[in-house]
């Protein structure tokens, strides 16, 4: 398939995308790209505009804040920024569909982004069978769903907890795990170690974990998503820490969120969200192994 081909069904993909939540009855929103909060992530790196604004890794924060002032699903498709991100599934520019809705939790998000994927493939495959990088797959299985806990068991020597504690759980992700989640079919890695939660809550029945899920097709991450932590002291906590963290490292310096924070104390409602990669999920559905073939670069 060549590359204009390609890029024509990439808009099939995004208008599929579109139809979907405009079915679902989601409202699309645009927040800026160049913003004064962001924020701060421990292991991904910020592009830095010269007026000292940064590019966003991500929407979130913006449209949390439309979450508080009283918008109920929405969701957003446009470009987002990481720092010396470069090879087959990586690009310092990238494109991110980003969705929220209240009154839902991570399960019932994880079952949503389930049928959005199997939207976006129909319209490529109406019997949503695929082949990537020579691997068949299939959008209409019943996805798997493995927690982080059993994963470790499955593919590695050690438990998560015990990984994390060694410092080599990022590792044992990347090189025993990652490979063999969504193999055939949609795999969700749901429950996160709870000091791994980031923007989301810990999970009430077993507080050690987050309510978190991240969804892989054939060995690749698409998709990040949270139970939403609605805590504005717990989150600032996290912040902290971060920041910490980031200074440690010799990362640069963030700059304070005092906007979300003033939305967060006024009040967000129990919700959920998730960030999908669309890049990548064009690559899949595409058979494209090359984040290169379906991007229009500089």
């Amino acid at each position: 398939m060549n590359k204009l081909d390609i890029l024509k069904k990439r808009a099939l993909i995004y208008k599929a995308l579109r139809n979907f939540f405009d079915e679902h009855d989601f409202i699309e929103v645009t927040t800026p790209t160049a913003l004064n909060e962001a924020a701060p992530e421990e292991f991904i790196e910020s592009v830095f505009c010269s007026n000292k604004k940064l590019l966003r890794c991500s929407p979130e924060l913006a449209m949390k804040r439309l979450l508080c002032s009283g918008m109920e699903k929405i969701y957003q498709i446009g470009p987002c920024f990481r720092a010396d991100e470069f090879g087959s599934r990586h690009r310092e520019e990238f494109t991110m569909l980003e969705y929220y809705q209240t009154g839902i939790d991570y399960m019932e998000m994880l079952e949503l982004t389930a049928q959005m994927v199997q939207a976006a493939g129909r319209v490529m495959n109406p019997d949503l069978q695929f082949c990537y990088k020579g691997k068949n797959f299939s959008l209409a299985e019943t996805p798997e769903i493995i927690t982080v806990a059993d994963a470790f068991l499955k593919y590695t020597s050690k438990t998560s907890f015990q990984a994390d504690i060694d410092g080599d759980f990022d590792e044992l992700m990347v090189c025993n795990i990652e490979p063999n989640l969504g193999r055939g079919r949609m795999t969700f890695l749901i429950d996160y170690p709870s000091n791994r939660a980031s923007l989301s809550r810990l999970k009430a029945a077993n507080p050690q974990v987050a309510e978190r899920f991240e969804l892989y097709i054939e060995g690749m991450e698409l998709a990040n998503a949270f139970g939403e932590l609605t805590d504005a002291k717990i989150q600032q906590e996290r912040f902290d820490a971060a920041r910490k963290f980031r200074a440690a490292n010799n990362m640069k310096e963030y700059p304070p969120t005092p906007k979300f924070f003033q939305a967060l104390s006024d009040g967000m409602p129990e919700s959920s969200g998730s960030a999908l990669g669309v890049d990548r999920l064009i690559m899949v559905l595409t058979d494209t192994p090359d984040i290169a073939d379906v991007i229009v670069e500089d």
